[in-house]
């Protein structure tokens, strides 16, 4: 369905573009808030994308995914934003040597809280980390269209999400430990 979309963009129809922007406005500031952190900041990152994205609609080839492409302009735009803001990013660095424990971190808490004590432990992360869970269980890529997006090899990116597994319990236990 995307490649009729953008061959509609390709010919003329400005109007086709909405498609895209429909589909892909919440996984791309997802992505987006996972590099910069900050939600203002993450919408002009996706402003960006879209418009280069537009501009460069000629450029896109079927050879891989529409939204591969996307989220890798995404991913690039964001990582450029963040070298501009010139900011020293607090990196949360879980401690391996604590106990964690996945049991109840999440129970007892309304769908609400739950969503909310997920978004604030994905922000503790690493950006890394941060994108390939959104990516990985969020937008449920495989490991392959992962590798495609972020441009990381195979083995780098299961360490990676084996890596932001622990780290995502870890944050996830300690908010609930600053939550009581």
């Amino acid at each position: 369905m995307d490649n009729v979309y953008a061959e509609k963009v390709c010919r003329g129809d400005k109007d086709a573009f909405r498609y895209f922007i429909k589909k892909y406005k919440d996984m791309a500031f997802s992505l987006s808030v996972s590099i910069v952190k900050d939600e203002f900041i993450a919408e002009e990152v996706v402003q960006d994308s879209f418009v280069k994205v537009f501009n460069g609609m000629g450029s896109y080839n079927a050879a891989s995914t529409f939204k591969t492409w996307f989220y890798r302009i995404v991913l690039n735009e964001a990582f450029q934003r963040r070298k501009k803001q010139k900011k020293d990013f607090l990196q949360f660095q879980p401690d391996y040597n604590e106990d964690i424990t996945d049991e109840s971190i999440l129970f007892g808490l309304d769908k609400d809280e739950q969503i909310h004590n997920i978004n604030e432990a994905l922000k503790m992360l690493s950006d890394r980390e941060s994108v390939v869970l959104r990516l990985f269980y969020l937008e449920e890529e495989s490991i392959k269209d992962v590798c495609e997006i972020t441009g990381w090899s195979e083995s780098n990116t299961k360490v990676i999400l084996h890596r932001a597994r622990k780290s995502m319990l870890s944050a996830l236990n300690k908010l609930k430990k600053l939550n009581r």
